[in-house]
């Protein structure tokens, strides 16, 4: 006979601990199914170069989804940081940049000159749609007429939700570099043109620009593994059984009940429960529950990763703005609207862009404790790339080490071209005498994560809200995590409202199942 609990959550990351969390203090037996010998999932945090003392922030690197009700909720000891700087771009073929302080709206207001009055309005416009959005997405459903009414001004609801963001942005602004700053969070993990028709592109930017109630985007002290660690140890403290090395190969389920079979050393195992939340991507549902005969769309993601340690800041060749600023939000690099709008172009044709738009990220600025005092001694740093219009098309079994060597290259000469040095001469060796330098494709994504496409967000992001014919008739349907088995819920970040490191995927189903007990 199978084990038995009340809840099975296929997948350790932090949507399925935080939903463990939630159903463990309200009394429910529950046993986590994680495939990798550690939970975490994208937000981990690991000594990724032999010999060097450096917890990097792996896959996932900043936070700004999470709600405060769950880090309350649970108790979690999680510390996030505020970063001074939102952005820095440089100005391809010049020694000049733009840099946007949040604590000197003067001085943006002058970097952004004539666009300063056009960026404000964007961003108030943000501003708003955030302080009503984002108390909803810990709460059952909103229909979109609801949703509407909620934020009470029909202006920036038609040109943040009903209009693509990208003619919004051309129509606010005028510099073709402030016009790529404002798009990039609309495109980050989301395969879109710059004047997107579908909306994809739309659906991403909103869900950059409302966390929290503010869009800002902070630093997990301790790295990401820190954000999971507490999510771990507030799951376990409440008495939920987390179960690494366990590979789940197959899920059944009728009206009352569903099957979780899984292997774990060598062994077959079987557990039977009211409920399972599948913290894994839809289309890896599908895989699970035998449906692949049905239209099942695979999804597709968009993007390279590269970290790197540097024993330095790169110098800029902007002399007016230093390393430290510069690094000290996130850094675009060729990342102008006409730049995005080939890149776009140059990908769709199957070639990978030259030059490469990518962004990049210093976590060891604002939180050093990822560093060995050693390191930090040195005036080491980490360096997070993340590249854009790199679809998961241009990859294949076959040349995935070919083009993982090729988009190295592609990110580096990238950063080469806005850098007053190379940055290759600026990495560290690690025990191996290699330069400390990782780069993972979709596909490394895929078979790291269980990332389908290497896809980051499991799957096409959805609104915030149904539409006003969607049924809400049942509590998953209500918490938007509903599946074709009343059995079987989402909890992961291909739940509606899901995407990024937010706990809301686990959040919604562990409040789906709490109602329907």
């Amino acid at each position: 006979m199978p084990e038995s609990r009340d809840i099975v959550i296929v997948g350790g990351g932090h949507n399925g601990l935080t939903a463990a969390a939630y159903l463990a203090l309200a009394g429910r037996r529950v046993t986590v199914l994680e495939r990798l010998d550690r939970v975490g999932g994208a937000a981990v945090s690991t000594n990724t170069f032999a010999g060097i003392d450096a917890r990097l922030s792996s896959y996932s690197y900043l936070v700004s989804l999470l709600p405060a009700s769950i880090i309350s909720d649970l108790r979690l000891d999680v510390q996030l940081a505020r970063r001074r700087y939102s952005s820095y771009t440089p100005e391809p073929g010049s020694n000049r940049g733009l840099l946007i302080d949040n604590a000197d709206a003067a001085a943006t207001a002058r970097a952004l000159g004539d666009d300063s009055a056009g960026w404000n309005e964007l961003y108030e416009q943000t501003a708003r749609l955030a302080q009503s959005m984002f108390p909803t997405v810990t709460e059952p459903l909103l229909t979109r007429s609801e949703a509407r009414r909620a934020l009470g001004d029909d202006t920036i609801w038609n040109e943040l939700i009903e209009a693509p963001i990208g003619a919004t942005i051309e129509r606010r602004l005028r510099n073709d570099l402030v016009r790529g700053v404002a798009l990039t969070d609309a495109l980050i993990g989301t395969f879109a043109p710059n004047l997107d028709e579908d909306l994809d592109a739309s659906r991403c930017f909103l869900y950059h620009v409302i966390g929290n109630g503010t869009g800002d985007w902070d630093v997990p002290i301790g790295g990401m593994g820190s954000v999971t660690g507490e999510l771990a140890r507030a799951a376990r403290l409440a008495g939920a059984e987390i179960v690494t090395g366990a590979e789940v190969t197959s899920l059944a389920s009728d009206e009352s009940s569903a099957l979780v079979s899984y292997r774990r050393n060598g062994e077959e195992h079987s557990i039977s429960a009211r409920w399972v939340l599948a913290n894994v991507a839809p289309f890896e549902l599908a895989k699970l529950m035998g449906e692949m005969g049905e239209t099942v769309e695979r999804p597709e993601g968009a993007q390279v990763k590269v970290n790197l340690i540097v024993k330095r800041l790169p110098q800029l060749r902007d002399a007016n703005v230093a390393s430290a600023a510069a690094f000290g939000g996130t850094f675009h690099v060729n990342e102008t609207w006409s730049q995005l709008d080939t890149a776009f172009a140059t990908a769709s044709a199957g070639q990978v862009p030259s030059p490469l738009p990518c962004e990049i990220y210093c976590h060891s600025l604002t939180d050093p404790t990822i560093l060995s005092p050693e390191l930090r001694e040195s005036g080491a740093h980490t360096l997070t790339v993340f590249g854009l219009h790199t679809p998961d098309r241009l990859v294949t079994s076959e040349n995935n080490d070919a083009r993982r060597d090729e988009l190295q290259r592609a990110v580096l000469a990238s950063l080469n071209s806005v850098l007053a040095e190379p940055i290759e001469d600026l990495l560290l060796t690690d025990a191996a005498g290699s330069p400390t330098i990782e780069t993972k494709t979709t596909l490394d994504l895929e078979h790291a994560l269980g990332l389908p496409g290497g896809n980051i967000f499991h799957g096409p992001l959805d609104w915030p809200f149904v539409e006003d014919d969607e049924s809400l008739a049942s509590p998953a349907e209500r918490w938007g995590v509903a599946t074709a088995h009343p059995r079987v819920l989402l909890c992961g970040s291909g739940a509606r409202r899901g995407g990024a490191v937010s706990g809301i995927g686990g959040h919604n189903a562990a409040m789906a199942v709490l109602e329907a007990s």
